[in-house]
């Protein structure tokens, strides 16, 4: 009982984030140099009203999108409102006004749709950067969009942007009655666009997504026929399950008594690490995907959860009750119990540590002043930085594929009888930039992706 009541303190993240002093961020004191950036207007040519009001979602989607970079790009309100700016560009009054990029849109009726042409340049250069035309109806509008704004992003800083990921995440919305009900969606990287992935009817837990998007690793709580005595019962366990998103079809992993959770992807996607307790206490185990061969990472008398591995598979993170209570280790995951290091010293103890994906850093939630906060910590140990204070209960926190960004979970008291729980955005430096979900039911262990939809 005991075991079970620790895993499910951990693994569950508490429902929901010291006494150490810790560096805290400041959003908006420090000076940075951003590239000025217009999304003009765009040229018009014979749209009907449904059209009209399809061009004029396309540029808000583009600027809304842009708006998530706002540490790197000032957004400057400064248009053309659509007079030639695509066809005949201004671009020595663009860099009189110190604009940096400048987008212009050329929007013409296709069918019921539209055809939309875009022009990106450099305006201190006067360079076209980027040319392309889609075209787009109210079906693919939000998926066509982040595909053009990802493509400009890409122009102006030779990286990818999150405008094409995705974030899976479990919701209870499905729950009536006293009986809780935890499922797994999909959704847009701003919250858009939610797919309901499964249909248990029952509690599901602990999502994490395969390298090549193909598959979604997750726990579910599932009932069991145990026969005593000639006696059948049904016992309740916690089982790892595969969905496969090509197929539509799912798979068990692993079934042993006991905890089979916390699994994650090793870089490669042909090694998963997850938390078995059908031993006793709770141990992290590798498993081969294609032969099921499995092999001890941690064997400790105390429990060891919620693993994640950095790029190259070098080093591992995860949570240990070695010194009592739930605080966050080191080790490579290749020497089993070789290289233990503790990591984490702040708050009462410690939960969800997640890897950046350069493998520089980990983002985990801290019990500090009766909640968690966020924190962030350079993989060895040093340079602790507190992300959030006073916004709640914040744990569950995961980065962006670009690492420019961190998705978690949020907990508000709203009356003396309701709490709500949602997932929200925030940059790697603590800006909350938004709200994902809201009225969707309380929302749990969201995972950036690049699932497209």
């Amino acid at each position: 009982m005991k075991i079970i009541l620790f895993i499910c303190a951990l693994l569950f993240q508490v429902q929901a984030f010291s006494q150490t002093a810790v560096a805290e961020i400041a959003v908006g004191e420090a000076s940075v140099d951003k590239d000025k950036f217009v999304i003009d207007d765009a040229e018009l040519k014979s749209l009907g009203g449904q059209q009209k009001s399809l061009a004029s979602e396309l540029i808000d989607i583009l600027r809304n999108d842009f708006v998530f970079y706002k540490h790197k790009f000032n957004n400057v309100d400064f248009s053309e409102k659509g007079q030639e700016s695509y066809s005949k560009p201004n671009l020595a009054k663009w860099k009189e006004s110190g604009i940096t990029y400048f987008l212009a849109t050329n929007i013409s009726s296709s069918g019921s749709g539209i055809e939309a042409k875009f022009k990106a340049w450099s305006v201190l250069s006067g360079q076209e950067i980027f040319n392309h035309s889609v075209t787009i109806d109210q079906k693919n509008i939000r998926l066509k969009a982040h595909q053009v704004a990802d493509g400009i992003y890409r122009s102006v800083t030779g990286k990818p942007s999150i405008f094409n990921s995705t974030i899976v995440f479990v919701s209870d919305r499905g729950t009536f009655g006293k009986d809780t009900v935890k499922e797994l969606f999909l959704m847009d990287f701003d919250g858009n666009r939610v797919e309901k992935l499964t249909h248990f009817n029952s509690v599901v837990l602990s999502p994490s997504v395969a390298p090549d998007n193909s598959k979604i690793m997750f726990s579910v709580i599932a009932p069991h026929k145990e026969v005593s005595r000639n006696k059948v019962r049904i016992i309740k366990n916690i089982d790892l399950k595969m969905y496969d998103l090509k197929n539509k079809s799912f798979s068990t992993i692993s079934d042993k008594p006991g905890i089979n959770s916390g699994a994650i992807f090793s870089a490669s996607g042909d090694l998963i690490y997850m938390t078995l307790s059908f031993k006793g206490n709770a141990d992290i185990y590798e498993m081969q995907i294609g032969s099921g061969k499995m092999r001890n990472v941690t064997s400790h008398y105390a429990d060891d959860v919620d693993p994640s591995i950095n790029r190259d598979g070098s080093l591992m993170t995860f949570l240990s009750n070695r010194p009592g209570r739930a605080h966050i280790y080191t080790m490579d995951p290749a020497n089993p119990d070789k290289g233990v290091k503790r990591i984490s010293f702040v708050g009462q103890f410690n939960a969800a540590p997640r890897f950046s994906p350069d493998g520089k850093e980990i983002v985990f939630s801290s019990w500090v002043d009766a909640g968690f906060d966020l924190y962030r910590i350079a993989s060895d140990g040093n340079n602790l930085v507190r992300l959030t204070k006073d916004f709640g209960s914040n744990e569950e926190a995961v980065y962006s594929p670009d690492g420019e960004f961190i998705v978690f979970t949020s907990k508000r008291v709203v009356s003396q009888s309701k709490a709500v729980q949602d997932i929200y955005i925030m940059n790697r430096d603590g800006e909350i930039l938004g709200q994902l979900t809201q009225n969707f039911g309380r929302c749990y262990s969201p995972q950036w992706t690049n699932i497209l939809k």
